[in-house]
């Protein structure tokens, strides 16, 4: 029976290789493949595992582990002290403060029912609003909204159009900064944002049916006092008198952890990835920046890879990250050294029925359970395939400077992959 199974495993890898070497779609870009049975701490199957890639999204897999090692059950949600009459809290980065993408938040109440004067204090240090690679031109779309130390409302202003009406802008307070200009060509439905500020402008045309366009704010100090005061109904002021002396000795919690990395991983949300590691950063030191994050992972909990990650950011967004298959691969199997595989499945998108790959991997039971990454000429995918003879493998199968469309590349690895479920 074991003959069988090692032929069978063989002749499916022949097969494999034949495609990446022949398949028209593969030889107009760069693909590997690693396939590891943890079980028997065998790697099943490699092409080009050693060589480096750009990961995209697949690199939340490794702000996942991160959160895992360092972060707690339940998200630090403010750090404060209270001198006298006032409330005196900063922010720690958790990205849950109304925020419609997630379980509602302690902070909102915790700072409406206070009784204190409520004094916002910004961190002596100002991470970088955006990564180190991502693409300038993209600082007004949804998916690159701006890492701080007190997120709300996720970071996006969300404008409603309907025909050729001013649009709805949440939060209201900014309703003034949404203006219209007149059409030209070619006409663009989308509004576009200032790149230093949040003046918003948007072509006059009807647009038809109502739809959402969300855009990441441009924030200050004095933008996030305004939104909360808008937002609780009462003053919060900024304070900066004598920072360096202030002890904050009390800490708030929020929201279970589980749920921001289920967010993450099932629809490749790139800000709480982000928050994700600021978050990190701040449990281990004084300071939200992400360098911090990921140098103490690297020296502390990352030295075993087979490669060494080039990691730059939480998201993937970074054009600089680098890794192999084979890394990503053993990142996973550390990953679920941390969490079950059973309780990593309820977070993963799984093929066929939820995240970004609901529309892929369709069977009558789910496959793959993994984690998706996209940047342009770039495809990755990491995670778990199940096979009918009841092994649960671990992969990943990245692809960089492709020139196909994306589209017929992922119908070449479901090929791939379906045969290494039905046959391994």
């Amino acid at each position: 029976m074991l003959g069988t199974s090692c032929s069978s495993i063989k002749r499916t890898n022949r097969k494999i290789e034949k495609q990446f070497n022949e398949s028209a779609i593969f030889q107009k870009g760069f693909a590997g493949l690693a396939v590891y049975d943890p079980e028997e701490d065998k790697m099943l199957y490699e092409h080009n595992s050693g060589k480096y890639f750009t990961p995209a999204s697949n690199t939340k897999l490794f702000t996942l582990y991160t959160g895992l090692v360092i972060l707690e059950d339940s998200l630090k949600a403010l750090e404060y002290s209270i001198k006298g009459d006032s409330l005196i809290f900063k922010g720690t980065g958790d990205p849950s403060l109304l925020n419609p993408d997630l379980p509602e938040s302690k902070i909102y109440n915790f700072l409406k029912q206070s009784p204190y004067q409520l004094f916002y204090a910004p961190p002596k240090y100002q991470e970088k609003s955006l990564g180190p690679g991502w693409a300038w031109d993209d600082y007004d779309s949804y998916y690159s909204a701006e890492k701080i130390d007190l997120p709300i409302y996720g970071n996006l202003i969300q404008l409603t159009f309907s025909g050729n009406n001013a649009p709805k802008v949440s939060p209201e307070i900014l309703q003034d900064s949404v203006q219209q200009v007149a059409a030209f060509f070619p006409e663009n439905k989308y509004a576009q944002r200032e790149l230093s500020s949040n003046k918003i402008t948007y072509q006059a045309y009807d647009r038809g049916e109502k739809w959402t366009q969300q855009v990441p704010f441009k924030f200050s100090e004095e933008l996030i006092a305004s939104l909360l005061t808008d937002t609780l109904k009462k003053p919060v002021a900024i304070y900066k008198d004598e920072m360096k002396d202030l002890e904050f000795d009390k800490t708030l919690y929020s929201i279970p952890s589980d749920s921001i990395y289920k967010r993450m991983m099932q629809v490749s949300d790139n800000f709480i990835a982000e928050q994700i590691l600021l978050m990190a950063a701040g449990k281990i030191s004084d300071t939200l920046k992400t360098n911090i994050a990921i140098k103490h992972m690297k020296e502390k909990h990352l030295q075993d890879l087979p490669d060494e990650p080039m990691w730059i950011d939480g998201s993937g967004l970074s054009r600089y990250n680098l890794f192999t298959p084979r890394t990503m691969v053993k990142l996973i199997e550390k990953i679920e050294a941390k969490k079950p595989k059973e309780e990593l499945f309820q977070i993963l998108a799984a093929g066929g029925e939820s995240g970004t790959l609901k529309n892929y991997y369709h069977a009558e039971t789910p496959y793959i359970y993994a984690k998706t990454g996209t940047l342009r000429n770039n495809h990755s995918l990491s995670g778990f395939l199940l096979t009918q003879s009841g092994k649960t493998l671990i992969f990943s199968f990245m692809n960089s400077n492709y020139t196909v469309p994306t589209y017929d590349l992922k119908k070449a690895m479901v090929r791939i992959l379906g045969q290494i479920r039905d046959n391994y």
